[in-house]
């Protein structure tokens, strides 16, 4: 993929980094002339434009990315650099950064934003993964709850243990991905038995996440 990476800051460019590793090809657009620097990511095209500006993105070719990433440390630039992507270039996918959690309600398709992503909130999602049992636990948001991925780890009184896939009622609008069992990644299959300590990976709508946690539970069958 072509990806745009707007601000080049430490977020920026370790983005950049990971994604260069990947193949992809990266371009870095940052306004402060003294964050250019091309020797802290070799291999990515940088410009230096102020990416609120169309005519900016124009010159650096937006619309030829296929995913453009806001990650500056500014809220406002994000947002009005998602909605730039997505209307002037319909750019196909949207990625911004939420620097402030109080601004993450803003951070939707109205302003362009396909996917969010709020570091506090990831890390707080991603400490409950590690320590709850039992309880549904949302580690990242899609299209504002259109989509969520979240984890549920069985705890050692539910009745679905020992019961194979094929017998648990999920709720509508929810997808089982896979199971972690210590270090093995299991493929779901109608037929895979339900262990203790399973981690549960769900993509699912938000809606139904607590019949989830209801179902696993054995209070709903």
């Amino acid at each position: 993929m072509r990806v745009a990476i707007v601000g080049a800051g430490a977020v920026g460019r370790s983005i950049a980094g990971e994604l260069l590793g990947n193949g992809h090809a990266v371009m870095l657009i940052e306004k402060n002339a003294a964050k250019v620097r091309a020797k802290a990511v070799p291999g990515a095209e940088w410009v230096q434009a102020d990416a609120c500006e169309v005519t900016a993105l124009e010159e650096a070719d937006l619309a030829t990315c296929d995913v453009v990433i806001a990650a500056t440390g500014d809220d406002k630039a994000n947002l009005v650099v998602s909605l730039l992507a997505k209307t002037e270039f319909a750019v196909n996918r949207v990625v911004a950064r939420v620097k402030d959690p109080r601004n993450e309600w803003l951070y939707t398709d109205a302003w362009g934003v396909d996917v969010a992503v709020s570091t506090p909130r990831v890390l707080a999602a991603l400490v409950e993964e590690a320590v709850t049992v039992g309880d549904v636990v949302r580690l990242m948001s899609f299209r504002k709850g259109a989509a969520n991925l979240t984890e549920i780890t069985l705890a050692e009184d539910t009745p679905w243990v020992g019961r194979p896939l094929r017998d648990v009622p999920l709720p509508r609008e929810t997808v089982l991905t896979a199971i972690l069992r210590g270090e093995r990644v299991i493929t779901p299959t109608p037929d895979e038995p339900l262990e203790a300590g399973d981690e549960l990976l769900f993509i699912m709508h938000g809606d139904v996440e607590e019949d989830l946690q209801e179902v696993l539970s054995g209070k709903r069958s």
